[in-house]
């Protein structure tokens, strides 16, 4: 594993840098539906309330946040509680490095140490290098849905994405939140996991 790279876990101080990477996501393309960026304060907000019950992990190179990723409920009511969306942005200058895949490969991880049985993944399309990374990751594409949002001037196609973490059987135990995870004697070789697909700085 390089040594100038790393994962760890994002804290509210990574919402300016993290505010970096999601902008021009929301300014220029039809990644995010997401048409005006959110505040520093806000990402800091929105980090905050994830880390309650999911991971937000951030990649780290020399220093600086280059990508992060993160879970979330697919639906509100308590049967999806062993489901998550998944949602992961990598800076335009490390792209093509296993930022992308590195983050995943910990969030997996991490969920899977939860609980989580299944994580989904929704993406604008078409989108041949974000299609292209999912099926790499083990998604399996199980929907589109045509015209379902207009962005950027256009209506926008909607894919959703499957990918099993674990065998579903009957009576499960609810998954642990986040912050319990976090306290197991492994974790810090949990949440890296992902380090291994990274590369070092050129």
């Amino acid at each position: 594993m390089p040594s100038d790279v790393r994962i760890r876990v994002a804290t509210p101080a990574d919402a300016a840098a993290a505010r970096d990477i999601y902008a021009p996501f929301c300014e220029s393309t039809t990644v995010t539906f997401e048409e005006a960026p959110p505040t520093e304060s806000e990402l800091a907000d929105r980090i905050e309330s994830t880390l309650e019950r999911h991971p937000w992990l951030v990649c780290e190179r020399d220093g600086a946040v280059v990508g992060y990723a993160y879970a979330g409920p697919l639906r509100k009511r308590r049967a999806y509680e062993w489901v998550v969306e998944l949602s992961v942005y990598v800076a335009d200058s490390a792209r093509g490095s296993g930022v992308g895949r590195g983050l995943y490969e910990s969030l997996f991880a991490v969920l899977e140490r939860q609980g989580i049985r299944d994580v989904y993944a929704v993406t604008t399309v078409p989108n041949p290098e974000t299609e292209r990374f999912h099926e790499s990751m083990g998604f399996e594409r199980l929907v589109d849905f045509p015209a379902i949002g207009y962005t950027q001037d256009e209506w926008q196609d909607v894919a959703w994405w499957r990918r099993p973490l674990a065998e579903k059987s009957g009576s499960p135990d609810r998954p642990r939140p986040f912050p319990s995870v976090r306290e197991d004697d492994d974790w810090e070789a949990l949440v890296r996991t992902g380090e291994d697909a990274l590369e070092p700085s050129p």
